[in-house]
């Protein structure tokens, strides 16, 4: 139940990724009654989505739960490019919006998304899950803002992933429908360079991309880095498809948080030969260095969101912090497209 004791309803549009599983797993954790689903046609997610909410039921059309008064929040992880779009249209109908990364694919898009929640005053807001859904990046939150490690003034994300080729669908080759990968997965790492630095803003200072391993799949990019600076802190991040088969999970996801009085590094989904768990935290500073195992330190962003929702507060995310990732991504990704022409 959130704060106002008040339950609150949501609905899925769009099952096109597997992040929705989380999406909807942890709304329905935080109180949310799940009404119902819509998604065109048979997507890979299907069958796994109706094994773990089976009596949620699917609605034929999406208007069915739009026009629903009593429907709070809309969760969003359609093909990428689709997203705004319907973002915009559910806004429209007076709900909440949240929506898998990244929530766009185009500047224009952004724009068009900034206008419509300065118009209805509803919430745009993007489930990062790299930092949402993963335990020890809140101890991490919760250490860097007792001040653990000094101000912190870099960080360095690396978001490998495993390619799965067998089981991807057409739309993740092609980049004007996945936005290309500094767009997508790179968008995950610039919300955390954000949130731990404490910056509003940033410059993109060098951005690439390209297609090494996958030649006969032009349209993908299965390797993505960037670097960016604010006015008081640099960052830099690597993303790509690369993860080998013999790695026990999907990918090696690490951050590293510096601080002027010591560092974090946060080894999010397995640490190498050492132990298949989640959520491994080193902590060094002047008094320690330890390992701290933290799978327990819970997933905030969504008890604070359907707070927002109910409250109308902004706690879980502000809105242009929302913005501003997805603009940087943007930026990125551009930048990237720009120099290899």
């Amino acid at each position: 139940m959130t704060q106002s004791n008040r339950p609150f309803r949501f609905a899925a549009i769009g099952l096109d990724h597997r992040h929705i599983y989380g999406q909807s797993a942890h709304m329905e954790r935080v109180g949310g009654e799940f009404v119902g689903w819509w998604t065109h046609g048979h997507p890979n997610t299907l069958d796994g989505f109706d094994k773990r909410f089976p009596n949620t039921p699917r609605i034929s059309e999406r208007r069915m739960l739009l026009e629903d008064g009593s429907i709070d929040l809309i969760l969003i992880a359609a093909v990428p490019s689709q997203r705004a779009a319907l973002a915009i249209e559910a806004m429209e109908h007076g709900k909440d919006v949240m929506v898998d990364k990244p929530g766009c694919t185009t500047l224009e898009q952004l724009e068009a998304i900034k206008a419509c929640v300065l118009r209805t005053g509803r919430i745009w807001s993007i489930d990062f899950s790299e930092r949402f859904e993963v335990a020890c990046v809140t101890r991490a939150a919760e250490l860097v803002q007792q001040g653990a490690i000094g101000q912190v003034i870099q960080t360095v994300g690396l978001g490998p992933h495993r390619l799965n080729r067998p089981t991807r669908p057409d739309w993740f080759f092609n980049k004007s429908q996945y936005g290309g990968i500094l767009c997508d997965i790179a968008s995950h790492q610039i919300d955390q360079f954000l949130f731990f630095t404490k910056s509003t803003d940033a410059q993109i200072t060098m951005a690439t991309a390209a297609n090494y391993a996958n030649p006969d799949q032009p349209g993908l990019q299965d390797y993505g880095e960037l670097s960016l600076k604010s006015d008081s802190a640099h960052g830099y991040i690597r993303v790509d498809w690369y993860t080998p088969d013999a790695l026990p999970t999907w990918g090696d996801g690490r951050l590293t948080i510096l601080g002027t009085q010591g560092y974090i590094e946060l080894r999010k989904y397995v640490d190498i030969a050492r132990s298949e768990l989640t959520d491994h935290l080193y902590l060094v500073n002047g008094r320690t260095h330890e390992y701290i195992h933290c799978p327990d330190a819970g997933y905030p962003y969504f008890q604070q969101l359907a707070n927002d929702i109910i409250d109308r507060t902004s706690n879980a995310m502000p809105q242009a912090h929302c913005f501003k990732v997805m603009e940087l991504a943007l930026k990125a990704q551009a930048k990237a497209d720009n120099c290899n022409l």
